[in-house]
């Protein structure tokens, strides 16, 4: 049997449904409750709730949403929410100070721009969209008071992150407490069978267990994922780190970024992010550890399946071509940006042409750039950075592994 790119197989029984939805994730609260549930034999719905706090997901996030997708592949109801409501809060999960609150309007454009990106992954026709605010912008000031009358302090300083801060002192606002109560209520707005979230939402998730049975519900089953960690390996994957691989950035930095992970963390990717099934994976890992197959070769398919689902099938073997083209045999990408930058007299320093240019955010990150050794020009690795090009010139500029620029530098 050979690496897939076929989807699931078909999963009929109880057992299988179980070893699918448990593939990859950290805790189930509770199996038995789950197995109660799948055995009514009925679509159970689904739900994972994301703030639109930044305008782009990266694989980080889409760990939650490749499970919402097995879940669409067992037959269940998807709730893809997001918390528009919520997102004006800020989510105070793991932060050691109170998180600037975001405006509706940055809400709403971050909103729309998640719609866009989920169903690359998720299948529109069998996914529900919602908001938060259908049902909180509708509440009255009596009814957040009611609601926050069914939890208490001391429950909410049991969470890890409150915990810390009252102990060391640090400020904690009223509204943060809203946060885990209106989380929860989502899931009784929604009637939710099963939520989804990262290991940091947990305190979240169980308080939407409680406010369904203070509510008359059936308590939701709770499902965490891990954290997915970035291309170092180490960290989890965040843009602040530059450790991400964004779902939307260009088909070769997604190839290039999934290759240069460890062969490690290839196959947590794989157990986390890919439609091949557990039983294929078991088997890629024993042909890899007897020979038979090359982990190269596994990333190269891997790599391929990422930028496929944000781009198509044809991009990601475009991608694997002109990967293989640019590392094996020294070639350049099919296109190259040209790019064009100024200077005062008759030369500029390599560090001011590609902070210019934008090859580099800063002088500082030039600098650092060119002394790791992350930078040629014209096919010349520079190790100066005093270094000088002279203007009326256009030069071949390469930054890092993956990143080629024609740059014309004019004098002003």
């Amino acid at each position: 049997m050979g690496i897939g790119e076929r989807g699931y197989f078909p999963v009929k029984n109880i057992d299988e449904q179980l070893d699918l939805i448990k593939r990859g994730s950290v805790e189930v609260i509770s199996e038995e409750e789950l197995i109660k549930k799948l055995k009514e034999g009925r679509p159970l719905t689904v739900k994972a709730g994301f703030d639109p706090t930044a305008p782009d997901l990266h694989l980080g996030h889409t760990v939650l949403i490749h499970k919402l997708r097995q879940f669409q592949e067992l037959g269940h109801k998807v709730v893809f929410l997001i918390g528009d409501f919520t997102g004006m809060i800020g989510d105070p999960t793991g932060k050691s100070e109170t998180r600037k609150s975001l405006t509706r309007d940055d809400v709403l454009k971050n909103a729309e721009s998640y719609k866009e990106q989920v169903f690359k992954i998720l299948d529109p026709e069998k996914t529900e969209v919602r908001f938060n605010s259908e049902w909180m912008d509708k509440m009255t000031a009596v009814d957040m008071i009611n609601l926050a009358a069914r939890y208490n302090v001391a429950r909410m300083l049991e969470r890890d992150d409150f915990h810390k801060r009252f102990k060391n002192g640090q400020s904690i606002s009223i509204h943060e407490f809203l946060y885990p109560l209106i989380q929860g209520y989502d899931s009784v707005a929604l009637k939710a069978d099963v939520e989804i979230g990262g290991t940091d939402q947990k305190f979240n998730l169980l308080v939407g267990r409680e406010l369904q049975r203070d509510y008359g519900q059936t308590p939701q089953v709770v499902i965490t994922m891990p954290l997915l960690e970035g291309t170092d390996g180490v960290n989890k994957m965040s843009k602040s780190l530059g450790n991400y691989i964004g779902i939307t950035e260009p088909p070769k930095e997604i190839f290039g970024k999934v290759m240069s992970v460890t062969d490690e963390l290839m196959f947590r990717y794989y157990e986390l992010l890919s439609h091949i099934s557990t039983q294929e994976l078991t088997s890629l890992k024993d042909w890899i550890k007897n020979g038979t197959v090359h982990p190269k070769d596994a990333k190269v398919t891997l790599a391929k399946e990422m930028v496929a689902r944000s781009h198509g099938h044809n991009v990601a073997e475009q991608a694997a071509e002109e990967f293989s083209r640019m590392f094996k045999a020294g070639g350049l990408p099919d296109e190259i940006e040209k790019k064009t930058t100024s200077c005062i007299g008759d030369s500029s320093s390599v560090v001011l042409v590609l902070s210019g240019a934008g090859l580099a955010s800063s002088n500082s990150e030039a600098r650092r750039l060119i002394q790791q050794g992350g930078v040629s020009v014209d096919n010349n690795k520079v190790t100066d950075i005093h270094a000088e090009l002279a203007a009326g010139n256009e030069y071949l500029v390469q930054v890092g592994k993956r990143t080629f620029a024609k740059v014309r530098l004019i004098r002003k």
